[in-house]
C-alpha cells in the first residue's frame, strides 16, 4: 500500500508540474508568440500560391531555453536564429512549428484545452479553421483556398492577400 500512496504522490507532483507548465506556456505564447498564416507564390504548386501556417514563439538568444522548453513538451518543431544585423545586442530565435499534421495534432489541441487570454484566441480560432481546412485538402480546391484566403485576412494585421488582389485569383472567381 504505501507504494501505491506515494505513487499517487509523485503522479500528483507530476500532474501540478505539467499544469504549471501548460500555463506557462500560454502566458508565454500570449505575450511571444504568433499564430500565422501566409499564401506565398510557388511556381510547383496547382495554381501556383501555397497556404503556409506557422505557430511561432519568439525570444532573444538570453531566453533560448525557454524556447526549448517548449520544443520539449510539445516534441516538434524546429529552434531557428535570426541574425540580427541591427543596433541590438543579441540574436532572435524562433521556434516554430510548420508541419499541419503537428499543428493539428499538437498545437491546435494544446491551444484548445488551454485558451489563451489576450486578443491573440481569436487569431488562433481562426487558425484553427484553417488548419482543419489543410488537413481535410480544401486548400487544394479553388473554393477551399479562396475561403482560407478569405480568413487569413482577418487575422494578426489584417492585410490584404496579394493572392486576393492577384489578377488571375480574380478572373478565376468571376467566372
Amino acid at each position: 500500500m504505501e507504494y501505491i500512496s506515494s505513487k499517487k504522490v509523485i503522479s500528483a507532483d507530476n500532474q501540478q508540474e505539467r499544469l504549471k507548465i501548460e500555463s506557462w506556456i500560454v502566458g508565454f505564447t500570449d505575450g511571444e508568440g504568433c499564430f500565422s498564416v501566409s499564401i506565398l507564390k510557388n511556381k510547383t504548386s496547382k495554381n501556383g500560391w501555397q497556404v503556409f501556417p506557422e505557430f511561432v514563439i519568439t525570444q532573444g538568444k538570453k531566453s533560448l531555453p525557454a524556447l526549448e522548453v517548449c520544443k520539449e513538451y510539445f516534441k516538434c518543431g524546429k529552434i531557428f536564429v535570426n541574425a540580427r544585423y541591427d543596433n541590438h545586442k543579441e540574436d532572435i530565435y524562433r521556434y516554430c512549428i510548420r508541419s499541419i499534421f503537428e499543428l493539428n495534432e499538437r498545437i491546435v489541441p494544446f491551444f484548445k484545452q488551454n485558451q489563451l487570454r489576450t486578443h491573440k484566441q481569436n487569431d488562433f480560432e481562426i487558425f484553427a479553421r484553417i488548419i482543419d481546412s489543410m488537413s481535410n485538402k480544401k486548400h487544394l480546391t479553388d473554393e477551399g483556398f479562396v475561403e482560407i484566403a478569405e480568413l487569413i485576412q482577418t487575422m494578426n494585421t489584417k492585410k490584404k492577400s496579394r493572392f486576393l488582389e492577384s489578377s488571375e485569383t480574380k478572373r478565376q472567381t468571376h467566372k
